[in-house]
């Protein structure tokens, strides 16, 4: 299943225009972030945005202070809106711990804040950026620790996000198979190009070798496959251009 993450339009609007051009485009899902649901009358546009385009939601973002703080309004967000899985998405930098013990304590609290959702029904985890691939004191890296602590952790694996860590994705892939159940699909520009796009590509448009990637996630059962731009100039452009790559792999 071809998604889009919403997030990459939330330049360009009304957001009711979005999902038309995102079902024009030929995608038959979104990803959620937290704008779209922010208080109620969010949650009926976004509802009203979905019905009007026959898109679904099966994946949203949330935050972690949210998830821990505010169970039932989650779960009532997700219920509205179909969702199937959740994934927390990001630590600001002044709240990242500094060494391996704190990053397994971050996992169990990322675990044990997900326990509600995972009861009611859903998938709970992780999605990276760079800066979990950064080796630690001890030679050890974030994302196997935030694993160590969370061992029933899903993964959203952003494979770009992988590469600007420094890592190869394809080992990432063998070594977290049985969680990762979703994939961001972004695309890194060659070097020096794109600087306005903050270095980003439209997908089959830079160095990511998601011919080859793209398999290796299949291969392992991933299904929802969300296209993903930062920063793109023209949203548009990103989503049409993506998914015509991306149909071909």
């Amino acid at each position: 299943m071809f998604s889009y993450q919403l997030y990459s339009s939330r330049n360009f609007g009304p957001m009711s225009k979005t999902f038309e051009m995102v079902s024009k485009a030929g995608y038959t899902a979104v990803e959620g972030y937290g704008a779209l649901y922010a208080d109620d009358a969010a949650v009926a546009a976004t509802q009203a945005g979905l019905a009007a385009t026959g898109l679904s939601m099966p994946t949203g973002h949330f935050g972690l202070g949210q998830l821990e703080t505010e169970v039932e309004k989650v779960l009532g967000i997700a219920k509205a809106l179909k969702m199937e899985r959740l994934y927390c998405p990001y630590v600001m930098p002044d709240d990242r711990p500094t060494d391996a013990a704190g990053w397994k304590a971050f996992g169990a609290r990322l675990q044990k804040a997900g326990a509600p959702y995972k009861a009611a029904g859903y998938g709970f985890g992780w999605h990276n950026h760079d800066f979990e691939f950064h080796k630690l004191a001890d030679g050890s890296l974030p994302q196997d620790r935030i694993f160590e602590g969370g061992p029933g952790l899903e993964w959203e694996m952003d494979v770009a996000w992988v590469i600007r860590g420094g890592a190869d994705p394809l080992a990432w892939i063998e070594r977290y198979k049985d969680r990762i159940t979703a994939a961001h699909v972004k695309d890194i520009a060659p070097t020096g190009e794109n600087k306005d796009e903050d270095g980003w590509s439209d997908v089959g448009h830079g160095t990511v070798d998601w011919k080859t990637i793209m398999a290796s996630l299949r291969k392992i059962g991933v299904k929802h496959f969300v296209m993903e731009h930062d920063n793109p100039k023209d949203d548009a452009r990103f989503a049409t251009r993506s998914i015509a790559s991306a149909k071909a792999f």
